[in-house]
């Protein structure tokens, strides 16, 4: 029994509650990954559903290497190959990852808007110098104007982007101009958020693109939409109007949630309600209520990327990740789960009636049977948050005797935004990456690389997010961090600074005890990837280490990816120029010929490539090896310490 628990997870809290749920037979995703096994013809994207005359499905023949002519003799009912359906069905996870990600940026701009126009009461303009700053970028006059007229036409233009029709996205120049020319040159600019997503649609609808190249380069395509398009103006936009994230500390587990107060566990993905949760549970109003009802207080955890940004933004305490969502409601203590959008399971209706519990959803998007439907309206958004925070309040006396709360949480440091790393590096008159850049090119930093994504209920949680993590910066990587595998890592002890001594190699350790950082750095939720893309471009800008994001000693992994935003995510880093190996499981690889096009010649078109390692370990090390290969290309392979020059020295070089 022990030995099974394991094979669950390897977080101590989650394991307490996994026993619990089972001795009181309340039925798990852990539960139901055991009794469903995938499907070993779709998980490798060789079963087509597309139209009414299949399920069409071409394995790969068990145990038989086939020639060219073989592998073209597997069809579909309409001649659909191998390579076809896993092409379609590869873009289709793209186009449906970036649809995710872009409609919460379309979200966010529209509140912003409404913000800006004073039609959405308790919302204002938190980062005024990051406006204005994105309205230079942009290309919104500044002037005499107001912040609130500038952010106007800053909200309306960015919003124009998800409907455009022709030209390229705004935020594309802020690439590497070298990147820009060769997304040019393969015709892989976005033309528009919305447009690159539907094209995908059409594309993979039936007898129409049917070239697997062709399939795959609008898959580019919509993912660059969804990184340099759709995520990145919901994290500039979300930065200005609730605050640019800076360094604070917090905590993560379940034992953030408190036996003698209201909790009200935030989930989901757009911190649009949640913002004003926060402000609701910190009213006087709402405290003497909840004070009245026996409570000692109200205490608001967050859960999946939601739990992030208000982390970053007010300290509020991470439940847990997305295999912990079940397990929070089993401590019997969650008086309220009020959820958004993504990653959020059905089953937790279920769950939460074999508790008090009451499940809220906010969004018409996504509802749930089962669950008490409290609408957000952004117009009047500070009502929506006391009635979520006034329904846990009165669920708290209805608590039954059923409660246990894991001692298990675990500090960590968040809030390490692009601009809050520029600073710690530079300072506030010279911020810059070039300490950074400085630190990679002698040696002491081997190079950096972005963790992240889901969790996976077919591989142990949390497991192979924290062995690769501790392998990387062992080995001097600098491991930036997003969702829900930045907290598998803060659960473990790496988002402090002291994990640098433990944990990290020589060089490494060094550099962040000099700079005060720990070894694995937190960026935010999934949707602010967006940032490692801002934070690799300005490495290339502060030079010495090449003229494009492919030229830099960065690589990228998701090893217990789950959702298709993880798919559209690896994608633009790709197409970005970045190596990014995947674990748990990959959808191509029942078409040998478009996997080995994904591993291996992306990379001569876009400078960056797939890989597939269920091991977290061997992934570290292809990580590794991708960026050795890079430090030796730029002549870095060797280590080099910085020498400070006397006058004879200086005069030597004059003299030269």
């Amino acid at each position: 029994m022990a030995e099974e628990k394991k094979k669950k997870s390897i977080d101590a809290a989650s394991l307490q509650m996994i026993a619990k749920a089972c001795s009181e037979e309340i039925n798990l995703s852990f539960d139901r990954a055991e009794t469903m096994k995938p499907c070993p013809i779709g998980s490798v994207g060789s079963c087509c559903s597309n139209c009414g005359m299949g399920p069409c499905r071409v394995p790969l023949p068990k145990g038989k290497e086939e020639t060219p002519e073989e592998n073209k003799k597997r069809r579909g009912i309409c001649g659909a190959t191998a390579e076809t359906i896993a092409a379609r069905n590869f873009t289709r996870m793209i186009a449906g990852g970036a649809a995710a990600h872009s409609d919460h940026g379309r979200a966010v701009a529209e509140l912003f808007i409404a913000a800006a126009r004073g039609e959405a009461p308790g919302y204002e303009i938190k980062d005024e110098q990051k406006l204005l700053q994105l309205a230079l970028d942009i290309g919104v006059e500044i002037g005499e104007r107001s912040n609130q007229e500038i952010a106007i036409d800053v909200g309306e233009k960015l919003l124009a982007e998800f409907g455009r029709q022709d030209g390229e996205i705004l935020f594309l120049k802020r690439a590497p101009l070298k990147r820009q020319e060769l997304w040019r040159k393969e015709k892989a600019s976005p033309r528009g958020i919305d447009r690159e997503i539907v094209e995908i649609m059409h594309r993979t609808h039936a007898g129409v693109d049917q070239d697997y190249h062709n399939l795959l380069q609008q898959g580019a395509r919509a993912a660059i939409a969804d990184g340099w398009g759709g995520s990145m103006i919901a994290t500039e936009l979300q930065d200005i109007l609730f605050g640019t994230p800076a360094p604070l500390l917090g905590s993560v587990n379940l034992g953030v949630i408190k036996k003698d107060e209201v909790n009200i566990i935030i989930h989901g993905h757009e911190p649009l309600l949640s913002e004003m949760i926060v402000a609701a549970a910190q009213d006087p109003e709402m405290i003497k209520i909840a004070e009245s009802k026996g409570a000692k207080g109200i205490n608001l955890a967050g859960m999946c990327c939601t739990a992030n940004e208000i982390l970053m933004r007010h300290g509020v305490p991470l439940a847990g990740n997305f295999l912990q969502q079940e397990l929070a409601i089993v401590t019997g203590a969650v008086d309220v789960m009020v959820v958004d959008v993504q990653c959020i399971m059905e089953s937790l209706a279920n769950i939460s009636q074999c508790f008090h519990t009451k499940l809220v959803t906010t969004s018409p998007k996504a509802k749930i049977p089962g669950a008490l439907h409290i609408e957000f309206d952004e117009h009047d958004a500070i009502r929506s948050a006391k009635e979520v925070v006034k329904t846990a309040i009165e669920n708290f006396p209805k608590r039954g005797k059923n409660i246990r709360i894991p001692d298990e949480k675990t500090d960590l440091i968040a809030g390490f935004s692009h601009e809050t790393i520029n600073y710690m590096l530079g300072g506030i008159f010279r911020s810059s990456y070039h300490p950074l850049n400085d630190n990679i090119i002698n040696g002491r930093i081997r190079g950096v690389a972005g963790v992240v994504g889901c969790n996976n209920a077919r591989t142990p949680h949390n497991e192979a997010h924290i062995a690769m993590v501790k392998e990387l910066i062992k080995n001097d990587i600098l491991v930036i961090q997003t969702g829900c595998s930045a907290m598998a890592s803060a659960m473990a002890g790496l988002m402090v600074p002291e994990a640098a001594a433990d944990f990290a190699g020589k060089g490494l350790a060094s550099v962040c005890e000099a700079v005060g950082i720990p070894p694995v750095l937190h960026v935010g939720s999934c949707v602010d990837n967006s940032r490692i893309l801002v934070a690799a471009t300005a490495m290339v800008k502060d030079g010495g280490l090449g003229d494009d994001i492919s030229d830099l000693p960065v690589a990228g992994a998701a090893p217990e990816w789950m959702s298709e935003k993880a798919i559209s995510i690896g994608q633009y880093f790709v197409a970005s120029g970045v190596f990014t190996v995947f674990g748990v499981t990959w959808p191509t690889i029942g078409s040998e010929e478009l996997t080995s096009y994904l591993f291996n010649d992306f990379e001569r078109i876009y400078g960056g490539k797939w890989a597939f390692e269920p091991d977290p370990i061997k992934a570290a090390h292809l990580m590794i090896d991708h960026i050795d290969k890079k430090r030796k290309a730029l002549g870095i392979d060797k280590a080099r310490e910085r020498v400070l020059y006397d006058m004879e020295m200086r005069r030597e070089l004059d003299a030269v």
